[in-house]
């Protein structure tokens, strides 16, 4: 009776928190489909639980226990389940008391699994999780998640995903970008004087104000979508056409392979040449007279080709900028980006249109068109020189080219944005500039902030680490020579970066003669089979560094966080470290090709670890560091992108002392 009580107390436990508990994001699910071969796969169930909460594991408990975890399958097409799903990940074990009995629950992480043999090429399986949290406090209503898994597709997307990983800048820094693109493509010379030809459309029907404000509103939301829905249309017609995985595989490419890369830097020096003056990129002028002439109509359709009469006429300044915004977000290797980058980019571009449609007075405050708009025109062009060395580089870096090392990098941008501060002080003058009798305080300011980012680079010349342009900057392993801290001695990379050429056992390291040593003294590896013939040899944990050459985020870690002392000591010392690249292009020795179980063979070294940190550890995405036993087992959860120095040292600390903590 005593045990029925408890029970039914918990229950209503449950029934009184359910109805703040019910929107709680608590656990978030996702899965991954492997091949095993010989037409076995697996799906693995993935669960994030949100911190403070627990969920159960899959049990079974009798009535009187709490509500396990359930995986239910209820539509199998062709293919058959092996056996029930079971628990990948170990549940922490103990009496509660509330239930009189030992249950098994999990915290922050969970994973389940379940086999099955396909008998039929577009098999699928359908079903649901259910589930139960609970906290200190109380627990929540059972909740369900709903899957539906396309072996085919699901499986080569789990293998083709981790290929597309190479993460650039954060979208929110891409955002942050595409906003200010927005706002500075207001101020070039084909923009800037279409704003009293909006403010006389719209001044026409101000005398009402209800209907005034929704023809403003409408004129922004066509300005938006125009910019946005081609580019929305491209990528759901790719995915309806391909699936995901053919999306990734294309934006994979287009992040990583040479060809678009050096379209993109091609098309980056032809868009600052338009802005220097040498030609103007333009739309047909009789596209744009027919345009213009629907605008005079009244109602909705007058509103969207005035709309967009703006958006044609100003191409020749905002093509550009909105190839520069869609290159780098695109490089991002998230399908979804672009389309949130432009969505950013259009709602900064149309928003003084629009707040100047719903207040026209606002005109008399803006400054008169002029000379200045050209310099901003030029200004930009720089800018657009100086970013699409980028691509290059990338392309550089990815093919061991070799030309554009970090030193010959930074020189370049030393040059481009010392003649931008000259072109500031007006010792500079392009086509369609103006004559410039005087330095207004406007250009002065903004010079010095120029040659004060010029001074700040020059000691990058030297090996200066220049953590603020870190994910810019190639790495500073191709940097031919530092200025050794404390001595003042010149050393070369290879020298400085304490990389050695073989093994222990006299061997060569396999890649070291194409791949950039590591950086900060630290001697490590490049093939995971060796770095773990060291492990064991010097008794030590493995560090798993997943890098690639043009991730950005790469770079910064190791700007910022890696340029720690202490970091770099735990590294040298109590560590081995083993550098895979997730997007080198080389073919690798027909002796480390791999063979999928489906016989495609795998030659290139970033497909190579791309697919074993996928397979192995379920990682897809760049940085990823990983601790690991001499199983292979990881130590600690996968850490990815963080800048906090001291969180990496305690993911350091806690990794060692896990490891010794299984040695004894």
């Amino acid at each position: 009776m005593n045990k029925l009580f408890k029970f039914v107390l918990a229950t209503a436990s449950a029934v009184l928190f359910g109805a703040a508990l019910a929107q709680a994001q608590d656990v978030q699910w996702s899965y991954k489909v492997n091949d095993l071969g010989k037409n076995t796969y697996e799906v693995v169930f993935n669960a994030e639980i949100e911190d403070t909460w627990h969920m159960y594991d899959l049990g079974p408990y009798d009535m009187m226990g709490p509500n396990p975890t359930v995986i239910t399958f209820e539509n199998v097409e062709g293919a058959t389940l092996e056996g029930t799903p079971v628990e990948v990940s170990e549940p922490i074990v103990t009496y509660d008391d509330i239930f009189a009995m030992e249950i098994g629950y999990y915290e922050k992480q969970a994973s389940f699994s379940q086999k099955f043999v396909v008998t039929d090429a577009s098999a699928k399986l359908t079903g649901y999780i259910e589930w139960m949290v609970c906290n200190d406090v109380g627990c929540s209503p059972l909740q369900y998640w709903d899957f539906e898994i396309d072996v085919d597709s699901d499986s080569a997307a789990a293998a083709s995903t981790s290929a597309s990983a190479t993460s650039g800048k954060s979208m929110w820094g891409v955002i942050l970008s595409a906003i200010l693109w927005g706002f500075a493509a207001l101020l070039t010379p084909c923009v800037f004087p279409m704003v009293p030809m909006t403010v006389s459309f719209f001044i026409k029907g101000s005398g009402n104000k209800a209907l005034g404000r929704f023809r403003a509103f409408m004129y922004g939301l066509f300005i938006v979508l125009l910019y946005t829905v081609p580019i929305v249309a491209i990528i759901l017609i790719t995915r309806w056409i391909g699936g995901d995985a053919v999306t990734a595989d294309i934006f994979n490419w287009l992040a990583t392979h040479w060809l678009p890369n050096i379209i993109f830097f091609i098309v980056f020096m032809i868009f600052a040449a338009s802005f220097f003056g040498a030609f103007e990129i333009t739309i047909s002028s009789k596209l744009v007279n027919k345009t213009d002439s629907k605008s005079d109509k009244a109602g909705l359709g007058g509103i969207f080709f005035m709309a967009l009469t703006l958006v044609l006429v100003s191409f020749s300044c905002t093509g550009p900028i909105v190839g520069g915004v869609l290159i780098e977000s695109i490089s991002g290797g998230n399908f979804w980006q672009p389309i949130v980058t432009m969505l950013a980019f259009s709602i900064a571009f149309a928003l003084p249109f629009t707040l100047l449609a719903l207040f026209p007075s606002l005109l008399e405050k803006l400054p008169k068109s002029g000379g200045w708009l050209n310099s901003v025109k030029v200004v930009l062009g720089f800018i657009e020189l100086a970013l699409g060395l980028k691509f290059l580089s990338v392309a550089d870096q990815t093919y061991h080219w070799g030309l554009l090392d970090r030193e010959i990098y930074l020189a370049l941008w030393i040059a481009i944005f010392t003649l931008l501060g000259f072109y500031l002080l007006g010792k500079l003058k392009f086509k369609h500039d103006s004559d410039l009798k005087f330095i207004s305080v406007g250009r002065l300011v903004l010079a010095i902030f120029v040659f004060a980012f010029v001074v700040y680079m020059i000691p990058g010349m030297w090996g200066a680490p220049l953590k603020g342009l870190s994910g810019y900057m190639p790495p500073i392993q191709t940097q031919d020579f530092v200025l050794t801290a404390g001595s003042g001695a010149v050393s070369t990379t290879s020298t400085q970066s304490g990389t050695s050429m073989t093994t222990a056992t006299g061997e060569t390291k396999k890649y070291a003669d194409f791949l950039s040593p590591l950086p900060y003294g630290i001697d490590g590896y490049y093939h995971y089979g060796q770095a773990m013939e060291a492990a064991i040899a010097q008794d030590k944990p493995l560090f798993i560094d997943f890098t690639g050459h043009g991730c950005v985020n790469c770079r910064e870690m190791e700007q910022r966080v890696w340029s720690d002392p202490e970091v770099q000591r735990l590294l040298r010392e109590e560590f081995v470290v083993v550098s895979l690249y997730g997007d080198d292009k080389k073919n690798v020795p027909e002796e480390d090709w791999v063979t999928l179980p489906n016989g495609k063979v795998l030659k290139g070294l970033g497909r190579i670890n791309s697919h074993f940190l996928a397979e192995k550890y379920g990682v897809n995405a760049q940085p990823a560091y990983i601790i690991v036993n001499h199983e292979g087992t990881p130590l600690m959860p996968v850490r990815g992108y963080d800048l906090d120095v001291q969180g990496y040292i305690k993911f350091l600390n806690d990794g060692i002392a896990a490891f010794k903590a299984q040695q004894q």
